[in-house]
């Protein structure tokens, strides 16, 4: 009777291991929905102000979050050396371009999402008067200063543009 009640429960043992590695299976299967062209979302920045210089002697951490349903960002093969452009809203013009270091592939449905986080300097204020940039007026003591970031996957298509809080530049 032992023996018996040991083969059936080896059985049953053998069972749900078979029943589990075919549900692991199929959960790395399951495409996750996403579109092939990337999305983000601006999630925050490490600070509020930073003091004006065009030395790079102050900066703060911008995090956003990312998905795409191809998984062709960060990968080997990359056709752009530098896919995420961060603008300075002010002006209008690209202020830092990253290149997302390459991420692990995930197989058959290779759809990705993950957070990034990026390293931006200090700039200089910009002065409605004429006064050249970097200067110290009295009468414009700070600046507002907010970002545009957008990403490019390995196929050339663009995410959403997003735009960060607003941080104050202190230009004293």
């Amino acid at each position: 009777m032992v023996i018996v009640s040991q083969r059936y429960k080896l059985k049953f043992d053998k069972s749900l291991w078979i029943v589990g590695l075919l549900m692991i299976m199929i959960s790395c299967a399951t495409d996750p929905g996403f579109d092939n062209v990337p999305e983000i979302a601006f999630l925050d920045i490490s600070k509020d102000t930073m003091v004006q210089n065009n030395l790079n002697t102050d900066s703060l951490f911008m995090r956003i979050s990312f998905k795409d349903g191809d998984g062709d960002l960060g990968t080997e093969n990359q056709n752009f050396k530098e896919n995420i452009i961060i603008t300075d809203l002010r002006t209008g013009v690209i202020s830092n371009r990253f290149n997302i270091p390459p991420i692990a592939n995930g197989g058959l449905n290779s759809g990705i999402e993950g957070e990034i986080t990026m390293k931006i300097f200090t700039t200089c204020c910009i002065f409605p008067d004429g006064t050249p940039p970097c200067q110290n007026p009295a009468a414009f003591p700070t600046n507002e200063l907010s970002f545009e970031v957008e990403m490019i996957d390995d196929k050339g298509n663009r995410s959403n543009k997003v735009t960060t809080t607003v941080v104050t530049l202190l230009c004293d």
